[in-house]
């Protein structure tokens, strides 16, 4: 019997710490492989951590609440075997960080140091920690915890009133949830002049943002600023992929077992289109401009909620038909049952959002960042057009769809952009009608 070390495993791009959830399993169990082990809360996602043995939870070495770095021990298991043969690494799969992941992590560390030191300069009674989070009197606050407290408006006052059940009292990321829903319930007294009434004057109601709503708007406030946005625009005829899609969709079902929308097939021919512009599939760090050699789509997706999600389909370009669909409603389905992990949403390069969903005939969407282009594909409609035939032209009844894109004009030119635009729209135009299921 040997004891090996649990390390926190890497939670997805940028990610260099989490803080402890909940443990779901206590010393002395008995743990399998890919179990489920603990909880942990990154500025990503909520997400279970399996373990990495097989053996039995000998000794817990982080608590509730704490902040603790990707590659750091967090409990030790009893193994069958030598202890060197059964060493954890904690990032196996992983390379050795290179010159853009130094950057990336550079830039996390810059902006919790500008969150924090923003923190401290509205109360100069709390004293500022980038790498360990932020302490008044003695007591900690974890950098998630500082994070819920600057969105939800939360004063010092309220924060020092606030019970934590974490080790030495420490506020938890669920401490701080429950206060946040306590407070919407009940008023609270917090020296503000502003209402916590749910209405002012009977007419309008007030309704607090939630905190995917908050980093959302953050979000694209940030990308805004970063990136001067150009839009162009195209309309495509889609009537040949219309047609092929409504004769194959039954069989596609009966096949397959899954339904195959248009998202799958958009995807495809934005796939193909940065083949031929790389230089759309970048990302930007100062005055260097980054290429990256992955194609990660990512899709924006509405939640239940009414807030939105952009999970990525990981090296989209080796997919076919068959794999995109199944990638395309299994993360649809996690995203809104709320199963996503921090790696669905890490590394994409490209993003797309299909607003015909909603009706929507055109769109100009916000980049997500560090990206430097998204696409949005409108509502297909029936339209009447001019068709070219060798007799001559023609009034014929075609289903048409506008494709907007959106790129960063400080990386991205007229000509690149709008070219890109005009291939994707070309590779669905061109689709195949003769096309075998694959």
């Amino acid at each position: 019997m040997a004891l090996v070390d649990m390390v926190m495993p890497k939670m997805g791009e940028s990610i260099v710490e989490c803080t402890i959830i909940s443990w779901l399993k206590k010393p002395g169990d008995r743990i399998e492989a890919d179990d489920s082990v603990l909880e942990v809360a990154t500025d990503k996602v909520d997400t279970e951590v399996p373990s990495s043995h097989a053996g039995i939870l000998k000794e817990i070495l982080v608590n509730d609440g704490d902040v603790v770095a990707i590659g750091s021990p967090v409990a030790r298991i009893e193994v069958e075997g030598n202890a060197e043969d059964l060493s954890a690494s904690p990032t196996p799969d992983s390379p050795p960080f290179g010159e853009t992941e130094e950057q990336d992590v550079a830039s996390v560390a810059a902006k919790l140091e500008d969150d924090l030191s923003q923190i401290s300069s509205r109360n100069p009674e709390i004293r500022t920690d980038a790498e360990t989070g932020v302490s008044e009197n003695n007591r900690f606050y974890s950098p998630l915890v500082l994070s819920i407290v600057k969105a939800e408006g939360i004063s010092q006052a309220e924060l020092a009133s606030i019970k934590g059940t974490g080790a030495e009292n420490r506020i938890t990321k669920n401490d701080i949830l429950a206060y946040v829903e306590k407070r919407k319930s009940e008023p609270v007294s917090t020296g503000a002049s502003f209402p916590k009434a749910a209405s002012i004057t009977g007419q309008n109601d007030i309704i607090q943002m939630d905190r995917m709503r908050k980093m959302i708007a953050e979000r694209m406030v940030e990308s805004k600023r970063i990136a001067p946005h150009v839009s162009s625009f195209v309309e495509t005829d889609m009537t040949v992929l219309v047609q092929w899609r409504e004769r194959n969709k039954k069989t596609f079902q009966q096949q397959y077992g899954e339904n195959i929308t248009y998202t799958p097939l958009l995807i495809e021919a934005v796939v193909k289109a940065i083949r031929d512009f790389p230089m759309i599939n970048i990302s930007v760090n100062g005055d260097t401009i980054i290429v990256k050699k992955a194609i990660n789509i990512g899709m924006a997706v509405a939640l239940p909620s009414g807030n939105l999600i952009v999970p990525v389909i990981h090296n989209a370009d080796q997919y076919n038909l068959v794999g995109l669909t199944r990638k395309v409603n299994d993360l649809s389905r996690r995203a809104r049952e709320n199963k996503l992990t921090a790696d669905d949403l890490a590394n994409g390069t490209y993003t797309v959002s299909n607003i015909g969903t909603f009706g929507n005939v055109m769109g100009t969407p916000i980049i997500v960042q560090p990206q430097v282009a998204i696409m949005a594909f409108g509502a297909i409609e029936k339209k009447p057009a001019v068709i070219e035939t060798p007799q001559g032209d023609l009034i014929g009844v075609r289903q048409k769809m506008f494709i907007s894109h959106s790129y960063d004009h400080r990386v991205v030119d007229g000509s690149l952009g709008g070219q890109f635009v005009k291939r994707v729209s070309d590779y669905l135009e061109g689709f195949d009608p003769d096309r075998k299921i694959v």
